[in-house]
């Protein structure tokens, strides 16, 4: 068990560990954008979006197993289940390669070789609006919420309860809000994958 003073210090240690992987992490996510790496022929990354969109199903549940216990003051469990959804987020890794190396799919383009009616672009229109919204909100939220999510973590590893609870109260709710619009964005989007 550390002491008070010992937690406080790896608590600072963590934290700049934090800031520092947040940086990387949108460093890399605003340049995915932007560079785009060729694969080798016949090498293909098109299993990684459904896989990406489980990850963060499960998170979402795992996330709801986590708040389930500690509301049943199991804090064991709960850590368990915070320490899988914090390893679930590893998937972000692939997410970059995969947007690294693939064209980026957009929302009502035609993957048919038909032209559309005017009630169909009306439709896919409204729904490009509602998908972009969507996703502004779950890219915008998933930004913001990383570092407070490792903070939250940081704070509940190193003992700091009450601190953890206060951030844990706005954190959590943006977290599971995040992992639930991941695979709705993707359903929306997927008959839009070539």
């Amino acid at each position: 068990m550390r002491s008070q003073e010992e937690n406080l210090l790896l608590s600072k240690k963590l934290n700049a560990g934090a800031w520092a992987l947040t940086v990387v992490v949108l460093f890399l996510v605003g340049l995915m954008r932007q560079v785009k790496i060729p694969l080798p022929e016949g090498v293909s990354l098109s299993f990684l979006p459904p896989f990406h969109a489980t990850v963060n199903a499960l998170t979402a549940a795992v996330l709801l197993a986590a708040l389930y216990f500690i509301r049943k003051k199991d804090i064991v469990r709960h850590q368990k289940a915070i320490y899988l959804a914090l390893g679930l987020s590893v998937f972000l890794l692939s997410y970059v390669a995969y947007h690294f190396t693939t064209p980026e799919t957009l929302f009502g383009d035609s993957n048919h070789d038909g032209a559309l009616s005017l009630e169909e672009k009306a439709a896919v229109g409204g729904m490009r609006t509602a998908y972009l919204v969507l996703l502004l909100s779950h890219i915008s939220l998933a930004a913001l919420s990383l570092p407070f999510i490792l903070f939250t973590f940081i704070r509940g590893y190193t003992g700091q309860v009450e601190r953890h609870r206060k951030l844990a109260r706005w954190v959590f709710p943006v977290w599971l809000y995040v992992a639930v619009t991941g695979p709705v964005c993707y359903l929306l989007l997927m008959p839009y994958y070539p």
